[in-house]
């Protein structure tokens, strides 16, 4: 219990010490915090002394630099007033001096003017004096002229007296006399000119048309409609008949040719009047023979093979056919109908080679004749390729030939050639008339074509019995190997309305009973002549 309380006693004399150091810190601290309140005030009232010191300061300076300013602000203002004053006095004798030189010039100008209007005065004066003496020689020769005239009225009356007719009719007469002298002389001068022309045209066209021949060296080539395939035995034709017939049929059905089996030993024989797929059949044929298996699946094939190959040896002949003939930037639309001529044949001649000839030589008749033998030699390679094309499209293989040529821009000369060839618009140029000649001359060379000399003349009697028929006609003429018929009617019996409906009939009748390759021409000629003999 002592303990206890002696540890009570201790602790309340420790609290009573804690809260005397408590209070004394606190007065310390109220003492700290009043010195600190005392020195800021203080401090503030020396600051706002100093600034106020300072403002006093600042306002003397401001106040010596705004008077400093006037000053310099003043004499400034002196300095830019003396500036412009002599501005303006400089200005002003510039203009008093460019005012002066101006009225000079006026004053220069004024007396110029007055020197042109005394001179044009001058002028005048001159004038009028000279169309008063024009005026009266103007009437001088007025006088005169009516003394002319009435001295020629007379001398005209007294010739006329003298030779009883009038002036009018003496005129006449004289210009009668001088027309018929001139139409005279110039009858017999152009009658010369013709022969002369005549005879150097005959010499000149022989001697182009031999040199021009003599270059060509062609083969004469004769072409059949069919084709003879060998077999290898004759066993293979029963393999190539099949079953019940069945090869034969799918190969003619995919091919479109007829095959003809016989007693021929060891051979087939192709028909087909188209003879691009008679060569399509003998090249599948032949493959399915070499092949040994023969049935529809691999004919099928075959023929789809034999097709390609075609296609392929159309162009390589279209390619060596425009290189042969020298001819470049054809599109290659035209170089595969120019190969497909290969396979066409006109009276047995082969077409291509017939293109190729007159290529050749239309260009060499061009160069002696100084035309342009570029073009003739592409019109003549190209001018029947309508044959390719009328099998299957109706019209005349001229007509057509220079529509395609057009489509694929082939010039405007080598189109009107192409179209021009058998006449089927006027010719215009030089090498149209040339595609015509070389036509000709290429299709009449001896060996060129195969029809017999019996059966030409009988078709072109035909031709011309045909419109002998008609009544009118004087005389009929068939000529280009039957592509033309020209006849002439009689002028008395058949007037310009009835010869139009003559030559449509005509055509009508030939339609009706004749058979012909292409086209043929009616052209009906009707003329008056009037024949005189001086003796």
């Amino acid at each position: 219990m002592i303990r206890l309380k002696k540890e009570q006693k201790n602790q309340n004399v420790k609290k009573r010490g804690e809260s005397k150091i408590e209070s004394f810190n606190l007065f310390y601290a109220i003492c700290a915090i009043a010195g600190i309140i005392a020195g800021g005030i203080g401090g503030v009232y020396i600051a706002n002394n100093k600034r106020r010191q300072e403002t006093d300061n600042a306002k003397s300076e401001a106040e010596k630099i705004i008077e400093q300013s006037k000053v310099t602000a003043e004499a400034e203002k002196n300095k830019m007033l003396n500036e412009v004053r002599e501005q303006i006095y400089r200005e002003r004798s510039e203009f008093d001096k460019e005012r002066n030189e101006r009225r000079n010039e006026i004053q220069r100008s004024e007396r110029r003017l007055q020197q042109k209007e005394d001179n044009l005065d001058r002028k005048i004066d001159a004038l009028e004096k000279r169309e008063k003496g024009l005026v009266s020689k103007e009437q001088d020769i007025s006088k005169r002229k009516e003394q002319i005239s009435q001295l020629e009225n007379k001398q005209r009356e007294e010739l006329e007296k003298i030779a009883h007719m009038t002036s009018d009719e003496a005129k006449e007469v004289i210009l009668k006399r001088v027309e018929s002298e001139l139409q005279q002389e110039i009858a017999v001068r152009v009658k010369n000119m013709e022969e002369q022309i005549k005879e150097t045209a005959d010499l000149k066209s022989k001697r182009i048309i031999s040199t021009a021949i003599q270059k060509l060296a062609s083969e004469q080539v004769v072409e059949s409609t069919v084709s003879v395939v060998p077999l290898p035995n004759d066993e293979m034709k029963g393999r190539i008949i099949g079953r019940e017939g069945r090869n034969i049929r799918m190969l003619e059905s995919l091919t479109g040719v007829d095959l003809i089996i016989d007693d021929t030993p060891e051979a087939v024989v192709l028909s087909c009047f188209d003879p691009i797929r008679r060569e399509t059949a003998r090249i599948a044929l032949e493959k399915l023979i070499l092949d040994a298996r023969i049935h529809p699946a691999r004919i099928e094939e075959m023929v789809e093979k034999a097709k390609k190959e075609m296609d392929s040896k159309i162009w390589q002949e279209g390619e060596q056919a425009v290189f042969e003939a020298g001819v470049t930037g054809l599109h290659p639309e035209l170089i595969k109908v120019i190969g497909k001529l290969k396979f066409r044949t006109s009276y047995g001649q082969n077409v291509l080679s017939h293109s190729l000839e007159v290529a050749f030589l239309a260009g060499t008749i061009a160069l002696e004749l100084g035309a342009d033998a570029q073009v003739a030699r592409r019109a003549g390679l190209l001018h029947d390729i309508g044959k390719v094309l009328n099998m299957e499209i109706e019209g005349p293989h001229a007509v057509l030939g220079a529509k395609y040529a057009e489509k694929y821009n082939e010039s405007p000369d080598v189109v009107h050639a192409i179209m021009a060839h058998h006449e089927d618009e006027e010719q215009r140029t030089i090498e149209a008339v040339l595609i015509q000649a070389c036509d000709a001359i290429s299709a009449a060379r001896p060996g060129a074509r195969r029809e017999s000399l019996e059966a030409y003349v009988k078709r072109l009697e035909k031709l011309e019995q045909v419109a002998n028929n008609f009544d009118g006609v004087e005389k009929s003429y068939a000529i280009q190997a039957g592509r033309e018929i020209r006849i002439i009617v009689k002028p008395e019996v058949v007037d310009d309305d009835k010869s139009i409906i003559l030559a449509r009939d005509i055509v009508n009748q030939i339609e009706e009973e004749l058979e012909y390759p292409g086209q043929i021409k009616v052209t009906v000629i009707r003329e008056t002549r009037a024949v005189d003999f001086a003796k």
